[in-house]
C-alpha cells in the first residue's frame, strides 16, 4: 500500500508563488485533504544560477488521503495519459519502491491533471510499502492504484 506521498514544486521568481501554490492544492483538494493549503511548507532558496526560488511541498501520511489522491490523479488523467503511465510503470518505480510522477504545472493552475517529463513540474513521489520489501509486489501495487 502507500506509505506517503510527497509532493513539491519550485516557483521561479517570475512566477506568482499564489498561483502556483494554487496549482499545488488542486491535488491536495482533488484529494480531499483538510486544510490542505495549511499543511503546504514554503523554502526560499536560491536557484542554479543565483536567482530566487520559493519550493512548495507537502507530505500525505494518512491513508486515507494517500488512496483519495491516486483516485483523484487516475481519474482525472486521460486515456492517453494512462497509457503513458502504463508503459513506464517500470521505469517509473525506483529501486526504494518510490513511484514518480511530474504533472504539468501550468495545466494544474487551469484545474487540469496532466502528466509532463518537464523538469519544471509539480512532482509526485508516492512511496510503496510492502512486506517483506519486493520491487513486485510494490509495481503490481502502483499498477491496480494507476493502472
Amino acid at each position: 500500500m502507500i506509505h506517503h506521498i510527497i509532493l513539491r514544486v519550485i516557483a521561479h521568481a517570475t512566477e506568482d508563488v499564489s498561483r502556483v501554490r494554487e496549482a499545488l492544492d488542486l491535488f491536495l483538494s482533488g484529494a480531499g485533504v483538510r486544510e490542505g493549503s495549511e499543511l503546504i511548507e514554503e523554502l526560499q532558496a536560491e536557484g542554479h544560477h543565483g536567482n530566487p526560488i520559493t519550493i512548495l511541498s507537502v507530505q500525505l501520511k494518512r491513508k486515507a488521503d494517500c488512496l483519495n489522491f491516486a483516485r483523484f490523479v487516475r481519474e482525472r488523467l486521460s486515456e492517453e495519459d494512462v497509457a503513458k503511465l502504463r508503459e513506464e510503470m517500470p521505469e517509473r518505480l525506483d529501486e526504494n519502491q518510490v513511484f514518480h510522477l511530474r504533472f504539468d504545472k501550468q495545466a494544474a493552475y487551469l484545474q487540469q491533471v496532466r502528466l509532463t517529463n518537464s523538469s519544471d513540474a509539480i512532482t509526485a513521489k508516492i512511496k510503496i510499502e510492502t512486506y517483506p520489501k519486493s520491487r513486485e509486489k510494490a509495481g503490481a501495487i502502483v499498477e491496480e492504484l494507476f493502472g
